[in-house]
């Protein structure tokens, strides 16, 4: 099992960036996709994007909401997860978390497929 930790987030302007760090600390980083969901307040929780486990091939996807705004970066040896929000819209703000699984890549969608999550942090886009 993998213990995560978020940095990064807090407020920014409409058009604007945010990086946002998941580490991990814990045994087989590598076994592990690591995937950002948000939840905005009233909302369920959303699928942002997810770095697939090298065994896996280890290739990035993203929600249609963020696909070309939003850009996920993994370093399997400092076991970091990166999301790079940029052109960000007041839609995006939400408490933005990561979390691990070990799902098949078909389900790694999939919120209930995650098992161990980070405490989030918030990210806020004002207009």
């Amino acid at each position: 099992q993998v213990q995560l930790t978020e940095s990064g987030g807090g407020s920014v302007q409409a058009g604007g960036s945010v990086r946002l760090s998941c580490a991990a600390s814990g045994d087989n980083f590598r076994n592990y996709h690591i995937g950002w969901f948000r939840q905005a307040p009233g909302e369920e929780r959303e699928f942002v994007g997810v770095a697939a486990r090298p065994g896996s091939g280890g290739s990035v996807y993203y929600s249609e909401s963020v696909k070309g705004r939003f850009t996920i970066s993994r370093d399997n040896t400092k076991k970091m997860v990166v999301l790079q929000m940029n052109a960000l819209k007041p839609e995006d703000s939400a408490i933005y978390s990561c979390a691990s699984s070990q799902a098949a890549l078909s389900a790694i969608r999939l919120l209930r497929m995650y098992s161990s999550w980070g405490q989030g942090t918030q990210v806020t886009v004002s207009s």
